[in-house]
């Protein structure tokens, strides 16, 4: 069982949650404030649900290409979210966008990695599915050096 614990700080208007890795917290932004004296003090908690899903997806893209022993040299995730337009603003549609760099690197590799986490492996994603639905897309950045596919984006996509 996973347990995070999340305490409000009236004076700096935000939560800060701490995780099971003792010293380790985030700030999150109180929900929406007309105090200008109170800026946005870190992530709103729907922001922290895409950066879940980009992390965790993230990591299992990671751990497949290593073992496909594709040569990452950089990866990247931007999440996007759409929400209802009314409260309580869930989010329908979630992209995630995957930019990967490497030496020689199969975009065939790298697609699989990416399906399968979305499909498979990503805990977060597997939360939403049948919420959101759940799109993924994967560039290869410098694709000259690709193998088995063309420079074009390919997007797939994941239940959700």
């Amino acid at each position: 069982m996973r347990t995070v614990n999340i305490a409000w700080d009236g004076a700096q208007q935000r939560f800060t949650a701490s995780g099971t890795h003792q010293g380790h917290s985030i700030d999150i932004n109180a929900p929406h404030t007309d105090d200008p004296d109170h800026a946005p003090t870190g992530f709103s908690a729907s922001e922290l649900l895409l950066a879940s899903v980009g992390s965790c997806s993230l990591w299992d893209v990671v751990e497949i290409l290593r073992k496909a022993r594709q040569d990452v040299t950089d990866i990247k995730v931007r999440v996007q979210g759409e929400q209802d337009p009314d409260p309580p603003w869930a989010y329908r549609r979630i992209t995630v966008h995957f930019v990967v760099a490497g030496a020689r690197l199969r975009r065939s590799a790298v697609e699989r990695a990416v399906r399968l986490s979305c499909d498979r492996y990503c805990s977060v994603i597997a939360t939403l599915r049948g919420v959101a639905e759940v799109v993924s897309s994967v560039d290869i950045a410098g694709d000259a050096g690709a193998l088995d596919g063309s420079a074009a984006a390919a997007d797939g996509s994941s239940a959700g």
